[in-house]
């Protein structure tokens, strides 16, 4: 690959099936985003993501029994949030406070900017330096960002290839607003619960300051598709080392793949696999959720 080349990604599974499992009333996907022709890409970008709209989520949350949703602002719309702010609006005209989000931005945003966000529904900024074009400000402008945020009641999302976690680690318990990391910190399955990044973000979690999205299990799972067992014994030691910092997020429609997509009827199931206890499965998937984007 050249370093100017931009992929193009394969489709989510267009025929999402309803899981085995039932959710709780009030379940909260954590993490999707919305891709539509008519918003310009940004030249930045890493891939060309698949046209994924807001048609098609509403038909995937119906299928899976998901009630709430937050959008992640996808790095290949730079810090244009207008798809994911178009979304969440239309979704919340529709039910009161069906949708939340989260914004890209760099330190040139205005204060007033922040509070027409959060009163939309954002909830935080998303700072991603694992895609090109997903991290539009320098570590060391967090602090900055994360004082001006913090009157709102926002929080910072990280995502980042899971080798960085230990360098990461610092600036993460420098920050004094909460912090949420995406699709388990990238850390791999095969490495197992005692590889030292994923004790770090164990460490995290028990600390109390960092919220931990159980999502994406096709990314650090030995395999793209199910089952995803080798994932288990990480969302078990995550419930064990802070219950209440959970939430789980479908990652729908699975952007920056390139030779398969699951199913996502497959990733709830998985949930379910991963979390049997059916006040545990609620805590993750509404309270937790609820409480943390504040619907």
């Amino acid at each position: 690959m050249t370093p100017t080349e931009i992929l193009n990604c394969i489709a989510p599974d267009r025929n999402p099936r309803k899981p085995h499992i039932k959710l709780p009333a009030g379940a909260i996907d954590t993490h999707v985003h919305v891709f539509e022709d008519k918003y310009p890409l940004s030249p930045g970008r890493g891939y060309n993501p698949p046209e994924s709209p807001l048609s098609e989520l509403r038909h995937l949350h119906a299928t899976l029994g998901v009630d709430r949703v937050v959008f992640a602002q996808p790095s290949i719309y730079g810090i244009d949030n207008s798809a994911i702010a178009d979304g969440m609006n239309a979704l919340n005209a529709e039910t009161p406070n069906r949708a939340r989000g989260i914004i890209a931005c760099n330190l040139d945003i205005t204060d007033k900017e922040l509070e027409d966000f959060d009163a939309m529904g954002m909830r935080g900024v998303r700072l991603n330096t694992d895609n090109k074009g997903g991290m539009p400000m320098e570590f060391d402008d967090i602090p900055e960002l994360a004082a001006r945020i913090a009157p709102l009641g926002w929080h910072i999302e990280f995502l980042f290839p899971g080798k960085d976690i230990i360098d990461l680690v610092p600036v993460f318990k420098a920050i004094k607003i909460p912090i949420s990391i995406a699709h388990f910190a990238y850390q791999p399955a095969t490495a197992g619960v005692s590889a030292p990044g994923f004790q770090a973000l164990l460490d995290l979690v028990r600390d109390g300051n960092t919220w931990v999205k159980i999502s994406g299990a096709n990314r650090i799972s030995e395999t793209d598709l199910p089952p995803y067992d080798d994932v288990k014994p990480m969302a078990e030691a995550l419930v064990e080392a802070n219950e209440d910092r959970l939430v789980w997020g479908s990652d729908w429609p699975h952007p920056n793949k390139y030779e398969v997509n699951p199913n996502d009827g497959d990733l709830v199931d998985a949930f379910g696999d991963w979390i049997t206890d059916e006040a545990m499965r609620r805590k993750i998937m509404v309270d937790t959720a609820a409480a943390f984007y504040r619907f």
